[in-house]
């Protein structure tokens, strides 16, 4: 399922990272709408106001595709790695 993103500096932050060649100049207030799948963030951006009139559910495309590698940390699916930090390793293990 998409997920919405309407903080701007999150926004910028994510394009300045894909070095994608959107420019947020052409909208007034955008929407960052992507999903996670395998190692893959698909994405595109939309103007608040469409989104809000067509639904959120109803997005079922993106326009562009980026290296989860290449993304900011609060897109990925961090379950996995907060697991690693709750190993306990005592003096033998080392």
């Amino acid at each position: 399922m998409m997920i919405a993103e309407r903080d701007l500096k999150r926004i910028k932050e994510f394009f300045e990272l894909s070095d994608s060649d959107f420019s947020l100049r052409n909208y007034h207030k955008p929407v960052l709408v992507y999903e996670v799948v395998d190692d893959k963030v698909r994405y595109s951006l939309w103007e608040t106001d469409i989104l809000e009139r067509f639904g959120l559910k109803n997005v079922d495309g993106w326009d562009k595709t980026e290296n989860v590698a290449f993304c900011p940390d609060w897109m990925r699916d961090d379950e996995e790695e907060d697991d690693i930090g709750d190993i306990d390793l005592d003096d033998d293990d080392l």
